[in-house]
């Protein structure tokens, strides 16, 4: 277990938008920070960061959190691991009190397999060292690969000898059932494990964090029976079609040129790395893939597809254009000369030639369509009319109607054909391809006003807790009737709880002591008086958890930090998504125009609790109006009935302070 003032200074040295900038492509807008989120498919920024409340919100999906749990959700870390991987971001010495056997064993599974993966990395570059492993070795020099870059990428070795890692993996302690599920090692036909990697140079692939999570190996025999590549099977931890070759040393720099450069193969990515050019990462050998795709566009909207000029590439480019277009980035595509490949061509060259070769050879994808189909259809008519009709539906890929309509007018300018026939065109093919779409959404959006209950009951006039929505799908509420006016409640709460309310001499609620409530103690002196607690356990939890670090004399600061990097993930998401002010993030100039705090918590809160009460009577009165309906006892008809009236009687009182008809 880390110790507690170990996590205090890790979280105090964490900063959520350094963190979270490690991961996305942020964009500054007035105080806060906004991205495409990363957690689910959108082409419009709802995903904010709040570097003065320490918070990240998506407006989209509902998720929201601290640094740690930017990095556990994104990651899939537990939140002792996100704690680890943020003191080593911060060189941040962890030293760990002794763990039970029972913690070592619920740790162990979730860890294992990076663990022996990262083990499994070490053991290849120390054979590479070996006598056997000086043939790996001479084979990276022969592909022009320097000693730096043979470390710095982790290249190895795996020895000819079939369980020279799984008796390594043993002796040092690791268990055989995480090294077959990891895909290092497999079990035979008659019941022997051995090593998947024999006798091949060896690739360690990294996660965005920098995790070994799998390997490629190349076999340097000329044998053609012998596969050329053997790569890892996916696992919990490797799914091929979401990773990126390079992306760990590629991010930072794809941000800072806010350009992505994409190939194909390892050898590609480390020559042009090594030669300088740093935002490269690669597909792995694999058709390229929509996860993939949105991995690039965390860090930037703009790619450059760099293929082979021979006829496998050039199909290649163009099955990947739509692809890319379709989920909102720019694309541009540069062909390699015949023969060569990024890998070839950059130890061919200098780093000077590379760059002004890709700087003159990009083409936009109308470029390079129609020069490589024109080419195709020749003289024909027809063929030439299906290729304009194949570039306009390239065109009707893009999200933003704006660089579809430039893209018109190049397309217009490029065969002399009206503009009006390629809108038309791409209308038709829009409509088809977002009909679908569009069903998803009304139904995502109805089935979210469902689960927030809005009715008129709960909406105390334009309160400034309003602007809270209903948290993030992995919070379950038990009662959405109520969940409304309880997160209204609980977000006065949690983000003015310490403040004063001074009411008006003449107001009812004015206190004649000196020393008037805080929104807390207000708010919980009502409930308290009317015997009633939260009928939904995960603001139940928050309310009663602020009320215990209140009463201990904790500031409203030290509440908040604390509620939101809780152990407890709904306590941990309610308390982020109650500090996200939508406002502050979205209409900064609406906040300007409004009355001062202190005036708007004196008219807002008592009207959220006189919510909240007219809330519960209706519900009381919709239970009371069943059991009338299935009772047949008639002196029990009549108490039902007067209870009835007693609600109806005080909800028009309530009604009427809320200036309700």
């Amino acid at each position: 277990m880390i110790p507690k003032e170990t996590v205090g200074k890790i979280l105090d040295s964490a900063q959520i938008v350094d963190v979270v900038g490690d991961f996305v492509s942020l964009r500054r807008q007035g105080a806060n920070f906004i991205a495409c989120c990363p957690f689910h498919n959108e082409k419009t920024p709802s995903f904010y960061v709040s570097p003065a409340k320490g918070i990240f919100k998506c407006f989209g999906c509902g998720k929201s959190g601290t640094a740690v749990g930017f990095v556990m959700e994104h990651e899939g870390l537990t939140y002792v691991e996100a704690l680890k991987y943020l003191a080593r971001k911060y060189h941040i010495e962890v030293v760990e009190k002794e763990e039970t056997p029972e913690e070592i064993a619920r740790r162990q599974r979730g860890e294992s397999l990076l663990l022996v993966s990262e083990f499994a990395s070490k053991f290849f570059r120390e054979s590479l060292e070996t006598p056997e492993g000086r043939t790996g070795y001479a084979y990276f020099r022969t592909r022009g690969l320097e000693d730096s870059t043979i470390v710095k990428f982790g290249l190895g070795w795996a020895l000819s000898d079939r369980h020279s890692l799984l008796d390594a993996a043993r002796k040092a302690g690791y268990r055989e059932e995480f090294l077959i599920d990891t895909g290092l090692c497999y079990r035979r036909d008659d019941g022997v494990v051995v090593d998947r990697f024999h006798d091949r140079a060896m690739f360690p692939i990294h996660s965005p964090s920098g995790r070994v999570i799998a390997f490629g190996g190349r076999t340097l025999k000329s044998d053609k029976t012998v596969a050329k590549y053997v790569n890892s099977p996916e696992t919990e931890i490797y799914v091929k079609s979401r990773s990126l070759y390079g992306i760990w040393f590629a991010r930072n720099e794809i941000v800072r040129k806010d350009r992505c450069i994409l190939v194909e193969g390892y050898l590609d990515v480390i020559s042009m790395y090594q030669l300088g050019i740093h935002n490269v990462v690669a597909s792995s050998g694999t058709s390229l893939t929509v996860e993939q795709i949105r991995l690039i566009r965390k860090y930037s909207a703009n790619v450059t597809i760099i293929y082979d000029g021979d006829s496998a590439g050039i199909k290649a480019a163009l099955r990947g254009i739509n692809l890319v277009l379709k989920e909102g980035l720019n694309v541009r595509v540069v062909l390699l000369p015949d023969g060569d490949d990024p890998d070839s061509f950059s130890r061919k060259h200098t780093l000077q030639e590379v760059q002004d070769f890709l700087d003159s050879h990009e083409q936009d994808f109308i470029s390079f369509k129609s020069d490589i189909l024109l080419a195709e259809a020749g003289d024909d008519p027809l063929k030439k009319a299906n290729l304009i009709n194949d570039i306009a539906d390239t065109v009707a890929m893009i999200p933003d109607a704006v660089k579809r309509s430039v893209y018109v007018e190049t397309c217009s300018a490029r065969f002399n054909i009206s503009e009006a026939i390629l809108f038309e065109r791409i209308r038709r093919t829009r409509e088809d391809m977002l009909l679908a779409e569009r069903r998803q959404e009304e139904m995502a959006r109805r089935r979210e006003e469902l689960a927030s209950g809005i009715s008129e009951a709960g909406t105390a006039g334009t309160t400034v807790a309003a602007v809270h929505e209903a948290p993030g799908d992995a919070v379950k509420l038990e009662d959405a009737f109520l969940a409304p006016c309880e997160k209204e409640l609980l977000g006065f709460i949690v983000e003015h709880g310490q403040t004063p309310l001074e009411f008006d001499k003449d107001s009812e609620y004015h206190v004649k002591d000196d020393r008037p409530d805080t929104v807390a103690e207000f708010i919980d002196s009502a409930l308290s008086a009317d015997g009633v607690s939260f009928s939904n356990s995960a603001y139940r939890k928050v309310y009663d958890s602020y009320f215990e670090m209140y009463d201990a004399g904790l500031t409203q600061e030290q509440i908040q930090t604390r509620l939101m990097n809780s152990t407890d993930a709904d306590m941990a998401a309610v308390t982020a998504d109650l500090l996200v002010d939508k406002y502050m993030l979205t209409v900064e100039n609406y906040r300007n125009s409004m009355t001062a705090l202190a005036t708007q918590l004196v008219i807002f809160v008592p009207k959220s609790l006189l919510a909240y009460q007219s809330r519960r009577l209706d519900k009381m009165s919709k239970e009371l109006s069943s059991r009338l309906a299935s009772s047949e006892d008639f002196a029990g008809q009549g108490d039902i009935l007067a209870e009835m009236d007693r609600l109806n009687k005080t909800r028009i009182l309530i009604n009427k302070k809320l200036g309700r008809v």
